[in-house]
């Protein structure tokens, strides 16, 4: 490996200067790591194998450090919890488990996670592979949206990785742009599914790290059987996650709004989101009603009907934008070709009808009444005017913000009597009008 002597990155041999700032590169070994005195790790080796360089990033669980694998001559991210994260067992347990999922499932879109250890400082530390490029969250908040070539290829190399993971019964569980990580090539992106550290293993020797009821993951993406704290959730929750970031990739804003986790969850259970087609209008990239099609059913609140797999959701959202094939085709082909053929097709799609959607009460919204008999599209509300960028992104990940761990399950109570309520309340004005 070769290193900055000026911002310490670290680089592969055959490369001569860093692109940061066009200094000339020089053995690693060879180059002093520059002084952070607001990081004692930095400079030093972690768990006797890594030799931590510079700060990555800092996130809510820990922070991310490049370092050098002095065993395998490598640069690594090393993520390291915070002290105060470090004091929950179960927080521990989670980052341990994101280890052991990815040792059980290697894959070339999910991030290689390849080691985890305590450190000497009374933490831990999560070792994976160091990723060039960005994260999804980084690239929608400077381009707003995605242009669709881009977007099929990014979703069609996710279901790929989902799928696998899917077969081997872990349910990702908190998908959202910050977990998907986007590294550019010639080509186009290369994708990589991050943070396996709240999956659900839905195999029958699995430990529990969950209590029954408790919700898990970032409400913006959560399905309406996750909001509920459903223990029979399944893959087609990661089908919801990823409809929910696809919609906020065309539109740039995410499909249900709210200014704290209970309103998000809320909308979530009883509102629909504007159709794409005409949230979008006078968007940068145009968006035919074929993709309302596409995501009306991945965003379906009865799992029941919902898009079955992540696989079955890329061919449509494909298919939606003109594509032949399936995603698996579409994953590896350059996004310059994806993008002519979409351009060919575009004229065409956007003169079809948009689909009609049916209408769906609030109620029936809530327990899928309407999805599980059938019904069609649903009914769009308001088009949003707040995005996740307005709102800050907040990551809400595990709990209810704004309120303790304990007080998530009181609040999706609180919900669901809010609308039983008003079950109640109809069933007597029925009653009353029937004796008048």
């Amino acid at each position: 490996m070769k290193a900055c002597p000026v911002c310490s990155r670290l680089y592969p041999d055959e490369a001569g200067f860093c692109p940061e700032d066009g200094s000339q590169l020089s053995s690693a070994t060879q180059v002093p790591i520059a002084s952070d005195t607001g990081d004692a790790r930095v400079g030093r080796v972690l768990c006797e194998r890594y030799q931590i360089r510079r700060v990555v990033a800092d996130g809510g669980m820990g922070r991310v450090y490049e370092a050098l694998d002095l065993h395998q001559r490598r640069n690594v991210a090393v993520k390291v919890l915070h002290p105060d994260v470090a004091c929950d067992s179960v927080a521990v347990q989670r980052f341990r488990r994101e280890y052991e999922v990815s040792q059980s499932l290697p894959h070339e879109h999910i991030v290689e996670v390849t080691d985890f250890q305590a450190t000497s400082d009374g933490s831990y530390a999560l070792v994976m592979e160091f990723l060039y490029g960005e994260e999804l969250r980084g690239t929608l908040q400077r381009e707003g949206v995605l242009p669709p070539a881009r977007l099929v290829r990014m979703v069609s190399q996710v279901a790929l990785g989902l799928d696998e993971a899917h077969a081997r019964k872990f349910v990702h569980r908190d998908l959202k742009p910050d977990n998907l990580f986007l590294c550019q090539t010639s080509d186009g992106d290369i994708v990589k599914v991050l943070d396996f550290g709240s999956v659900k293993d839905k195999n029958e020797s699995a430990k529990k790290l969950t209590v029954m009821g408790t919700t898990i993951g970032s409400p913006f993406y959560m399905a309406p059987e996750q909001a509920k704290g459903e223990e029979s959730l399944d893959q087609r929750a990661d089908v919801w996650a990823l409809a929910a970031i696809v919609y906020e990739c065309v539109v740039g804003a995410v499909p249900f709004q709210g200014v704290n986790g209970p309103s998000i969850l809320l909308s979530i259970l009883t509102k629909e989101p504007a159709p794409p087609s005409q949230a979008a209008l006078g968007a940068k990239y145009p968006v035919p009603p074929t993709v309302d099609r596409a995501l009306g059913h991945a965003l379906k609140k009865a799992a029941v009907v919902r898009t079955p797999s992540v696989g079955a959701f890329a061919d449509e959202l494909g298919q939606a934008y003109g594509l032949s094939g399936q995603h698996r085709q579409w994953a590896v082909t350059p996004e310059a070709e994806l993008a002519s053929i979409i351009e060919a097709q575009l004229p065409r799609l956007m003169t079809l009808a948009p689909v009609e959607p049916a209408a769906e009460t609030g109620v029936d919204a809530f327990f899928g009444e309407s999805d599980a008999l059938g019904g069609g599209a649903l009914a769009p509300a308001a088009p949003p005017s707040l995005d996740s960028r307005a709102l800050g992104a907040p990551d809400m990940t595990e709990v209810i913000p704004g309120l303790p761990r304990q007080s998530s399950k009181a609040v999706l109570f609180a919900v669901a009597g809010i609308v039983v309520v008003g079950v109640i309340v109809g069933v007597v004005l029925v009653v009353l009008f029937a004796r008048g």
